[in-house]
């Protein structure tokens, strides 16, 4: 029973920073005056870090999650004719990456947790697919046994988007450590934020990697030599000093994100809703929690009467953007995903929630089931 109304914000990006502030200012001072800005001492030591949580034997960072999955394809030679299969139900950039590579995205529909379908993905494959794009969307891992068995039986690449799943596990491996390569964003929303836009690439082919070396450095191979053209997409020193900082704090972060997963999990068990989680073999790391529900409209806004702030991730799929209306899918080709956009919610999750915020959220949605009887 609520016995009192509190507010609950969406996600508060200042707390974040309250106990790391003067750790981070320390850092960004340190870059002030050795004036090392670009692809500094502080990046190779993100980078290296950053590797070990991945499992792989290399991460490079990059401009942001957008630019590793672009220039992922690129080093992959995968271009003009090409076809990647990806979800429709992702951020955008899963699929304009590929169409920016001069590919052709296309299109396969999810399971009810949201990550692609293998058994869509495999009927989507024709002779021009290079490539599948499998996104690990709100954290949880896309099945990758099977995906990565259909890429292997049809010789295509696959390519890890973990924008939304930094330190995610399945089968005890962590995402990003799967494909052939694995792209991450450092976007201030993120599990692991920068302070700005910030991206990782993550691999274990060494010849890919020294590519990606030069790719994201207008491909000079030294300060006045260029072995081809590329694009500037490096990571700022400046990020990756206060990545540095906050890398320190990832694990506690994941494991708070995951305790309050479980408060939702405990506090909305036994309503008309589909609630998130864990299947044994994966550990999820919550960058959303979205729950499903048939009256998500009317729900979304009891909370916000409730002074609780909720949103929708994402309520337009990616097929029906007018930027893919080329692309020739039409109203009804993906189901799953569609009935998806009409029912999907996303809490409040981020570390800094208190256990009674999360206890009102779970309260208040049972009180709006309680009031429709």
């Amino acid at each position: 029973m609520i016995t009192k109304a509190i507010s609950v914000p969406y996600l508060n990006l200042g707390l974040q920073h309250k106990n790391i502030k003067a750790d981070i200012l320390r850092s960004i001072e340190a870059i002030l005056d050795n004036g090392q800005f670009i692809l500094g001492e502080e990046t190779q030591r993100f980078e290296k870090s950053f590797a070990e949580i991945a499992g792989t034997k290399y991460a490079l960072g990059v401009a942001n999650g957008t630019d590793a999955l672009f220039l992922s394809l690129m080093a992959l030679g995968i271009g003009k004719g090409d076809e990647v299969i990806t979800a429709p139900n992702s951020f955008l950039a899963s699929a304009s990456s590929i169409a920016i590579a001069g590919a052709t995205p296309v299109f396969a529909d999810v399971l009810s947790d949201f990550n692609l379908d293998p058994e869509k993905v495999e009927k989507a494959i024709t002779p021009k697919t290079k490539a599948i794009i499998a996104v690990h969307l709100t954290g949880r891992p896309a099945p990758l046994d099977e995906l990565k068995a259909i890429a292997t039986k049809h010789n295509l690449h696959l390519i890890e988007d973990c924008a939304q799943a930094v330190g995610a596990t399945y089968k005890g491996k962590p995402v990003g450590s799967y494909g052939t390569t694995g792209c991450f964003s450092l976007h201030p929303l993120k599990n692991l934020a920068a302070c700005g836009d910030g991206g990782v690439i993550t691999t274990n082919d060494e010849k890919i990697y020294k590519h990606l070396l030069l790719a994201r450095n207008h491909g000079l191979k030294n300060r006045d030599e260029c072995s081809f053209w590329s694009f500037n997409s490096r990571l700022d020193n400046l990020q990756a000093a206060i990545l540095n900082v906050k890398l320190n704090e990832l694990s506690a972060w994941t494991s708070r994100r995951r305790e309050i997963a479980g408060l939702y999990q405990a506090g909305l068990k036994g309503l008309d809703l589909i609630v998130p989680a864990d299947k044994d073999y994966e550990r999820a790391v919550y960058h959303t929690f979205i729950i499903q529900s048939s009256k998500r409209d009317a729900l979304k806004q009891y909370l916000a009467d409730c002074n609780i702030d909720t949103k929708v991730h994402y309520p337009v799929a990616i097929h029906q953007q007018e930027a893919a209306q080329y692309l020739g899918y039409k109203k009804g080709d993906f189901p799953v995903t569609e009935h998806q956009t009409n029912s999907i919610l996303s809490l409040p999750i981020f570390p800094e929630l208190t256990n009674e915020q999360v206890n009102y959220v779970a309260a208040s949605i049972r009180n709006f089931f309680k009031v429709l009887k």
